[in-house]
């Protein structure tokens, strides 16, 4: 069987912890003592089961957006913008690949290009081999650029890309200094007249206010609830083409 790509679990340990917490909380409530301490687990068992399911119940959720939902936000992300086929795209934060390779398949002449600083409380397998594994079993190795870097300070030349895009990286960036610091990196590796689209779960706000600030027009979708969990919302940012 051919080997195929991977696009691994986001945020692994917190799926693992809730999967973990929920079932421990399942144990708990159905070793309870019957005699003993009866009423105790009167109040505490159906409590126990229900925060259990609740935590095994989002975990799950987290797993079928990795293994299903996040390539329909990948294609719903990518179709708001009207592909030429000549742009040249960056994706900060792009893990194993996922928006940068979705790009370049939309792609001819034009080239994309992933950074990312491959933290494995990320993704599970996030290291930079794995990526572009990913890439030249997706067959656009002619189109694709892997870099380390940090969104915090971009080595690109200002004005350098067409469309920058971004999935559940910047909330990671672990203060609102450092968050800003991005979003103006993002603004000014954009060319008059090009694209951002930013999606995550939490700190759009914060995005919008920064990009806002930088220059570009900025406006926020709403939640999707039903293929992405955590709920994820897109920021379309702007550059003036003047």
């Amino acid at each position: 069987m051919a080997e195929r790509p991977d696009y691994g679990i986001d945020a692994p340990g917190v799926v693992r912890n809730l999967f973990g917490v929920g079932l421990g909380l399942i144990l708990i409530a159905v070793a309870l003592p019957t005699v003993t301490f009866a009423a105790i687990r009167f109040h505490l068992r159906p409590m126990a089961l229900t925060m259990g399911a609740v935590f095994i119940a989002e975990a799950g959720l987290m797993l079928l957006y990795a293994r299903w939902g996040k390539f329909r936000h990948r294609d719903r992300m990518l179709a708001m913008h009207e592909w030429r086929g000549d742009e040249r795209v960056l994706d900060v934060g792009t893990g194993r690949g996922l928006m940068m390779i979705g790009a370049a398949k939309r792609l001819t002449t034009g080239r994309s290009v992933g950074i990312d600083v491959w933290k494995a409380t990320d993704l599970s397998g996030n290291v930079i081999e794995r990526t572009r594994k990913n890439v030249e079993l997706e067959g656009v190795s002619d189109r694709c650029e892997v870099r380390s870097e940090d969104a915090r300070k971009l080595s690109f030349a200002s004005g350098a890309f067409d469309v920058v895009l971004s999935n559940l990286c910047l909330h990671n960036i672990p203060n609102p200094e450092g968050r800003a610091q991005a979003c103006a990196e993002i603004a000014r590796v954009m060319k008059p007249g090009g694209i951002a689209l930013i999606s995550d779960f939490r700190k759009t706000a914060e995005y919008v206010s920064a990009l806002a600030a930088a220059g570009v027009d900025v406006r926020c979708e709403g939640s999707r609830w039903f293929d992405t969990f955590p709920p994820l919302s897109v920021v379309t940012a702007r550059k003036p083409a003047s």
